[in-house]
């Protein structure tokens, strides 16, 4: 069983060292609270208020920040609620609705991490005379090759969707849960009597709970459906059939397509331009290569010659051995084996040789 992560020497408490801790409510984030405020750091523990406090649970209810508070009670720390309303709707509900218009599927935790968590939080927090913010993300933040990188968990690796953290961002980093399985984190939060012990994981996008992206997209105030209605076509242009705007449809795709054809078929490719969404079989959505542009390195200052690494595709992808190789603003990865449904919008990241240490990443 992997030990703590223990910081590096500089990074250790010296004259308790003052440390922003994230609480979501959940386990994780609580424990990672506990780890630091154990290994001597001085622990503040702050809920970020980004969405609209109804009690759907997740990470934005109302009974997200009673637990968030019931914890920092026991912990003995103190806790505080910040709102980040407005920087949340900009930077992840618009991007995220702009871009499922665009016919792109976006990973909107991504860009959450990105703005609100890291760089909202973390200049805030430094504001505060704060030397690290927390997260009870798995995965470990390391030194190497005189630069900060991301090594992934052993379990329940999160590493994927902090691809875009800065070498400033990873410097005033800590994520104390990130050697440790999550079972053993439940049983620490039930050692230390945490009511949130066996609480089960959040699944869906907070700010769309019931999962119907196409519905949370269309109810806004100055949606237009029919701006993006349009056809179902195949492979070689020929029309199938009509669909009910491209904001309902990602590639790879098959459930909800509402069309009988006689055949299992799979959304291929939307083109926003002309608002058709390509149909094809399951066979038709392997690709061998994929390109990304402006890349954010961790590992490598840049990549300047063709590297052998492990390429991610989407959260749930299994890294797929691949080369990557520089190209005119950013790479171009080919895969050894083909790779099932690469979606523009959502990210690409990669690892090194073993398959453990990131490399870098940006949306495909």
């Amino acid at each position: 069983m992997r030990p703590y992560n223990e910081p590096t020497a500089a990074r250790r408490p010296a004259g308790k060292k003052k440390v922003i801790a994230g609480l979501s409510g959940g386990v994780d984030s609580s424990v990672a609270a506990y780890l630091l405020k154990r290994d001597g750091y001085d622990v503040i523990g702050v809920t970020m208020q980004i969405w609209n406090q109804d009690d759907k649970g997740g990470c934005c209810g109302i009974s997200a920040v009673t637990d968030a508070r019931r914890v920092a009670q026991k912990l003995d720390i103190p806790y505080y609620v910040l709102n980040f309303k407005n920087i949340f709707n900009t930077k992840v509900v618009d991007y995220f609705i702009g871009e499922y218009l665009k016919g792109k599927t976006p990973n909107p935790c991504i860009a959450c991490n990105k703005y609100v968590k890291w760089e909202s939080l973390l200049e805030k927090a430094v504001g505060l005379g704060a030397d690290y913010i927390a997260t009870g993300h798995y995965a470990q933040i390391i030194e190497k090759n005189g630069r900060y990188t991301i090594r992934r968990a052993a379990e329940k690796d999160q590493s994927y969707v902090l691809y875009p953290l800065t070498q400033y961002q990873l410097s005033k980093t800590l994520t104390p849960v990130g050697g440790y399985p999550k079972t053993q984190i439940r049983e620490i939060a039930a050692e230390i009597g945490l009511e949130v012990a066996g609480k089960k994981d959040s699944q869906e996008i907070c700010f769309i709970p019931d999962n119907n992206y196409g519905g949370f997209i269309s109810s806004g105030k100055d949606f237009s459906r029919e701006e993006f209605l349009g056809n179902f076509i195949d492979s070689d242009g020929n029309v199938l059939g009509s669909h009910e705007g491209i904001y309902n449809y990602t590639i790879g795709q098959r459930k909800g397509l509402k069309i009988a054809l006689g055949r299992p078929v799979y959304v291929k490719k939307i083109n926003p331009e002309t608002n058709e969404v390509v149909l094809a079989s399951d066979a038709d959505l392997f690709v061998s290569e994929i390109t990304v542009a402006n890349i954010n390195y961790m590992a490598l200052p840049a990549l300047e010659t063709k590297l052998e690494a492990y390429g991610k595709i989407r959260y749930n992808h299994k890294p797929a051995l691949c080369e990557i190789y520089p190209a005119a603003g950013g790479l171009v990865c080919k895969f050894s084996e083909p790779q099932r449904a690469p979606a523009p919008g959502q990210a690409a990241v990669f690892y090194n040789e073993e398959n453990e240490i990131l490399l870098g990443g940006e949306i495909i």
